[in-house]
């Protein structure tokens, strides 16, 4: 990459990167960037930037255009937090989030209209569909949703982490085409989705915590288009639908999700679309965990976690396994569908409704 003028890049090395003057003339290399290759403080419009990809620990996200943000968090099987975010100002200025930023507190944003929906029965350019086999036919009782004994419970361990994102209205989503976890039919799938995400909209536990959470959802259709997420953990760009589905992802990923967001300074950004896909290709998953499931991921609690994300929630890491968002769902487990006391407590520092 070649600046006309030089710019420092030290920026980069804090999570929360703030605004710093940009070169005044800047040529990006061709290909994907870094966010060295386009540091804090660059203007995506003088560089022409909107629209490339930008990559960070093995992930990536379209630079989204002024105004707005976008957040990319992984599922992987080995616990490690993998995720970012791009923010372009208003102005143009790009910022990143690279895992421990200052988050803005204040929840008292309001509800952005997006643009008019678009057809969501139009076909967008995708992958191929990853094809799975109806595998969903455990019979038997389900497993009982028990804490790890290696970690404080859930009800009592009160960890937990939040993103610069809420949706103020209502998240409004739909089931994309293909196949789905579990060789589920896309109604049944659906089913299974809005139970995950209703999870996180009830605030559903164990704990005899009231739902004071006033976070909302809606499921509109299925659609013929696709989660915007490919198999290298890139975040493609937005097309104004909310999508839910699988297909394949990068291997040591069980699920990705991608969150655009209106950039709202001093309070929480407004959500403005939120897709999230499963990992098909290369993970197996149940709707009904048994006593025979073998290395099959429960598809609710996948959901319940990447619908965290959805309305907000971070990861919370090592020592608190027993959690929602932790960041590593075993396999043939139940436990994260039901909310701990640090998601619970997460959602209503969000969404709190006042009694």
């Amino acid at each position: 990459m070649a600046f006309g003028l030089a710019t420092s890049l030290s920026a980069v090395g804090s999570a929360a990167n703030a605004a710093v003057p940009g070169p005044a003339v800047c040529e990006l290399v061709e290909g994907e960037l870094t966010i060295y290759d386009l540091p804090a403080g660059s203007s995506v419009i003088l560089c022409g930037a909107v629209g490339r990809v930008v990559t960070h620990d093995g992930t990536g996200v379209t630079v989204p255009e002024p105004g707005m943000a976008v957040t990319i968090d992984m599922l992987t099987t080995d616990g490690a937090s993998h995720g970012f975010t791009v923010e372009v100002g208003t102005d143009g200025t790009v910022s990143y989030d690279l895992g421990d930023a200052v988050i803005d507190a204040s929840t008292d944003g309001n509800d952005r209209p997006g643009s008019a929906s678009p057809d969501p029965a139009t076909g967008v350019p995708a992958e191929p569909d990853t094809i799975v086999e109806p595998t969903d036919t455990a019979e038997g009782a389900e497993v009982a949703d028990v804490d790890a004994a290696a970690a404080p419970s859930a009800c009592s361990d009160g960890a937990y982490s939040t993103a610069d994102r809420k949706e103020y209205g209502t998240y409004t989503w739909y089931v994309g085409d293909g196949g789905m976890p579990g060789g589920l039919s896309r109604d049944n799938a659906k089913w299974a989705f809005m139970d995950a995400i209703n999870n996180i909209t009830d605030s559903y536990n164990n704990c005899g915590y009231s739902d004071t959470v006033g976070a909302k959802q809606n499921y509109l259709a299925d659609t013929s288009r696709e989660a915007g997420i490919n198999n290298s953990g890139r975040c493609t760009g937005q097309d104004e639908l909310s999508v839910w589905d699988a297909g394949d992802l990068k291997n040591g990923v069980v699920a990705t999700t991608c969150s655009y967001t209106w950039a709202m300074p001093g309070v929480k950004n407004d959500l403005r679309e939120a897709d999230v896909r499963f990992n098909t290709h290369d993970y197996d998953f149940t709707n009904k965990p048994t006593s025979s499931c073998s290395n099959k991921y429960d598809i609710r609690s996948v959901g319940t976690h990447e619908a965290g994300h959805v309305f907000g929630l971070g990861h919370v890491g090592s020592g608190h396994s027993n959690l929602t968002m932790y960041t590593n769902l075993f396999t043939c487990k139940t436990i994260a569908r039901t909310l701990g006391k640090g998601d619970v407590l997460a959602l209503r520092s969000i969404y709190e409704e006042e009694q």
